[in-house]
């Protein structure tokens, strides 16, 4: 994939496979955040792993009155920082989300991020990097 020009929201737009992780962003009022200097590393369930859910999930979490939690899921999905599929090659790991909880890293056969498998990697963008995953991030209950 070329280097893109575009930031972390345009880029997931333009690729046409995250219109509801778009969408999810957009409820919870985190666009401008994920357009800022960053940098962030962006895991991003495809549609499909939004799909996967149980039935109605996305609806009711998109829902005004959701919104903390709806914020609180995707932060899961963000690392601050820009890090590559390289950088955490052969390792595991415990990084602190954009909301402060924890997700486990495991780089020692592909990359997992809390068991969701980054299915593509390295997607440059002007503030930071996405990672798409087969899964979406749910918070440790």
């Amino acid at each position: 994939m070329t280097d893109s020009v575009h930031d972390i929201v345009d880029t997931a737009v333009a690729a046409g496979s995250f219109s509801t992780l778009v969408a999810a962003v957009t409820a919870a009022d985190l666009v401008e955040t994920l357009k800022g200097d960053g940098p962030f590393t962006v895991f991003a369930p495809s549609d499909d792993a939004f799909a996967a859910l149980p039935e109605g999930t996305v609806e009711t979490l998109v829902k005004p009155e959701n919104k903390d939690k709806l914020t609180a899921i995707l932060l899961l999905h963000v690392i601050p920082g820009k890090v590559m599929a390289a950088d955490v090659a052969g390792q595991v790991l415990s990084p602190a989300t954009a909301g402060g909880a924890t997700v486990h890293v495991d780089g020692t056969d592909g990359v997992t991020i809390d068991g969701a498998k980054v299915v593509t990697a390295d997607i440059a963008c002007t503030n930071g990097v996405i990672h798409v995953i087969d899964a979406v991030l749910l918070p440790k209950s």
